[in-house]
């Protein structure tokens, strides 16, 4: 499958649809990332709110994002228990990460221009939403690749000769 998603079908299909039903892990790339909001379990709640759900039922997440989050999802943040305690869940900052990807038990991968947040992959009305384009798919060698790199930045691989480490506020790997 290759399929091309735009505007709210980002978010209907991958963030409403996907993610709640992953039953290993995900990981979210995203360059920003604000407090955002999706229809879980009946109501309009904070996406934390679905990934603090899938760590406590045993699904990792890993999070690479840009820059620190505003205040709103801070607070939304310190709401999440699971999310705060649980080694399921892996959060790193790199400021040089603009890629924007969702990939679900290494089956299948969103990559598109929308951030985490809400005009982007969130529950916004059409007239207040970003317009976003991406692709869905589920080829095993472009996922493998795309995994492989997700690694790589998770792990800090890029930090021993980043350029922009006087930029970093918490660099992954130390010197």
């Amino acid at each position: 499958m290759h399929k091309l998603l735009l505007n709210r079908n980002i978010y209907t299909e991958v963030i409403r649809d996907r993610v709640p039903m992953a039953r290993r892990f995900v990981w979210l790339v995203t360059a920003d990332i604000k407090d955002l909001h999706v229809e879980f379990n009946g109501t309009f709640r904070p996406f934390l709110d679905m990934l603090d759900s899938l760590v406590e039922s045993g699904i990792a997440v890993r999070l690479i994002h840009a820059k620190e989050p505003g205040p709103r999802f801070r607070d939304d943040f310190d709401q999440c228990p699971s999310l705060l305690r649980s080694e399921l869940f892996e959060r790193v900052l790199c400021p040089r990460v603009h890629t924007k990807a969702v990939i679900i038990d290494g089956r299948i991968a969103f990559v598109g221009s929308a951030n985490l947040t809400g005009a982007g992959m969130g529950a916004k009305s059409v007239d207040k939403r970003n317009f976003e384009a991406g692709f869905l798919f589920d080829d095993k060698d472009s996922i493998t690749e795309l995994m492989d790199w997700v690694d790589e930045l998770y792990l800090g691989q890029h930090c021993l000769t980043c350029k922009r480490r006087d930029h970093c506020p918490d660099p992954i790997a130390e010197l």
